[in-house]
């Protein structure tokens, strides 16, 4: 079984960059500085089903986007998930929040509708992730 991208992942994120087990996402909606980064593990739906190496590369790799969401401008509190309620596919929510965002205190899933990205208007966000990822 090869690794495919859920649709739904497809169609709510923007590609960014591959990891060296994850391929990491933008989530479009400008509000949030919001990362998903995906394992290319076919078949995985829960953190603690993967096998112990990819499982201490995910949490590697979650914690690089951590800290690079944590040090983005506006960053209050980086809010990390890995729900799989609407989409089955493993895959971990990286999300910057402020008490400005307009879902605060409460979670961003399900508060409204996301606001999309401009053209180009990821094109920083994105950059950073690159620039990441040839850390690893």
């Amino acid at each position: 079984m090869a690794f495919s991208l859920d649709p739904r992942l497809a169609a709510d994120t923007l590609f960014a960059a591959q990891f060296p087990l994850c391929e990491v996402r933008v989530m479009n909606d400008v509000r949030y500085p919001w990362l998903v980064a995906v394992p290319r593990v076919p078949g995985a739906v829960e953190l603690f089903g993967l096998a112990p190496r990819d499982a201490d590369q995910v949490w590697a790799e979650i914690q690089a986007l951590g800290t690079l969401v944590a040090g983005l401008p506006g960053v209050d509190k980086v809010n990390i998930g890995a729900l799989g309620n609407m989409v089955r596919q493993l895959h971990i929510h990286i999300v910057g929040r402020s008490d400005k965002d307009p879902a605060w205190p409460g979670p961003v899933w399900g508060h409204s509708p996301a606001k999309p990205y401009e053209p180009d208007e990821a094109a920083q966000l994105i950059e950073h992730v690159v620039g990441l990822a040839h850390k690893f």
